[in-house]
């Protein structure tokens, strides 16, 4: 949870949804953040409780327990698949009067929207449609065998996922926010991390944004997600394998030794400040991709300062900026950037130690108009090729920032 001597610049509200979702009011703005206010908390929606046992049409009119959803390991890699089917009727492209991230209309019949006051400044709840999510009474114990083989064994997909509504304005994005805005995100983000890492059976946490139809997104509204995962992602796991080896080999940290060679090389530092380094990766796979890291030595975004969450809502700001500036029509106008940005924080358990908080920030735009499309051997074999160089990324980068 927030920590209290940070309430004086951001003020947190919890409530529930009709449903039983829990619903988190993040204000930065007066009359709210002094508490001579408060955001609307009740939600008239007739939504039934989700874990409501549904009752069948037939004619016993049996009760059946809700599902949730599960994941399968695949043998053939230990990877965790989560399977979500309900995630199949989600909100596809709403028009913006019909947008379930939009605040409720002042004076209009309430719709179906997530957040029940007519504005706000940041939001989070649970996601309505989750990949992972835990039905009480279920646990990670409650595990069967796919065709009771134990080739596959499964376990409930127990884990936990929110989104965070950056503003409640529909035609927003994150690099057009204030920098006090995006401060209020972080403290949101740094409260998420905190209380889904304490929930049972998570092992680690994931705040990430994807912005725009390019990536995927079906919500064209200013928002993130954070997905808190019962199993380790694969990504993470061998990111892990390498800072074990690596501290084996040297006694170092493989996260902090990277971000000090960068710093040191220079070539690819596209933008520094007193805390933050902002740099493309010199193996980097994505058309554009940039890495932002503490200097100093931070697990996960709660173990911040106040200077270095002040200062990482500057700097985050003037790296998206450019990004969005980096492609250009034939007239000059910037393209806006298509983007998914996600931060890497310590897992929760064995492992811990070896991890550092850093920002990813990639994109599949590899010219004006024209998509990186995995290619057979990096969708079949994972066998990455670059269609540029980190240096001609970083040169462009740098270059937008003088």
């Amino acid at each position: 949870m927030t920590d209290p001597a940070r309430l004086a610049r951001v003020r947190r509200t919890a409530t529930h949804l009709a449903d039983g979702r829990e619903l988190i009011y993040f204000d930065d703005s007066e009359p709210y953040v002094s508490g001579g206010a408060t955001r609307r908390l009740d939600d008239p929606r007739p939504l039934g409780d989700r874990f409501e046992a549904a009752t069948s049409g037939d004619a016993g009119g049996a009760a059946a327990p809700v599902q949730g959803p599960e994941m399968r390991r695949d043998p053939l890699t230990g990877d965790w698949i989560p399977m979500a089917s309900h995630r199949m009727n989600r909100t596809f492209l709403p028009a913006a009067d019909s947008c379930p991230l939009c605040p409720a209309r002042p004076d209009a019949e309430y719709s179906d929207g997530e957040v029940p006051d007519t504005d706000y400044d940041v939001a989070v709840f649970e996601n309505r449609f989750p990949a992972l999510m835990r039905i009480p009474g279920v646990t990670l114990d409650d595990g069967w065998r796919v065709d009771d083989d134990p080739l596959w064994p499964a376990l409930p997909a127990a884990g936990r996922c929110e989104v965070v509504c950056f503003s409640s304005d529909h035609t927003s994005s994150f690099a057009d926010l204030t920098s006090a805005r995006v401060r209020t995100i972080i403290e949101a983000w740094a409260d998420r991390t905190t209380e889904l890492s304490a929930l049972p059976g998570i092992e680690q946490v994931f705040c990430f944004e994807n912005r725009g139809k390019e990536i995927g997104v079906t919500l064209p509204h200013p928002h993130g997600q954070i997905y808190a995962f019962p199993y380790l992602t694969p990504r993470t796991q061998a990111m892990l394998r390498e800072a074990a080896a690596y501290r084996e080999r040297t006694g170092g940290n493989l996260l902090a030794d990277v971000v000090a060679a960068e710093r040191r090389a220079g070539t690819r530092v596209i933008l520094e400040t007193e805390h933050w380094t902002a740099y493309v990766p010199a193996a980097a796979r994505w058309p554009v991709e940039v890495h932002l890291a503490p200097h100093r030595d931070v697990p996960d975004l709660p173990s911040l300062t106040d200077a270095e969450r002040d200062d990482l809502a500057v700097t985050y700001l003037e790296l998206l900026r450019r990004l969005d500036r980096f492609f250009v029509e034939p007239d000059g106008t910037p393209i806006p950037l298509p983007y998914i940005a996600g931060w890497h924080q310590a897992v929760t358990g064995e492992g811990r130690e070896l991890g550092r908080l850093h920002l990813q920030v990639f994109s599949v735009l590899r010219a004006p108009g024209k998509l990186k499309y995995l290619a057979g051997v990096e969708s079949g074999m994972a066998a990455w090729i670059s269609d540029t160089t980190p240096e001609r990324v970083a040169a462009r980068l740098q270059e937008l920032g003088r």
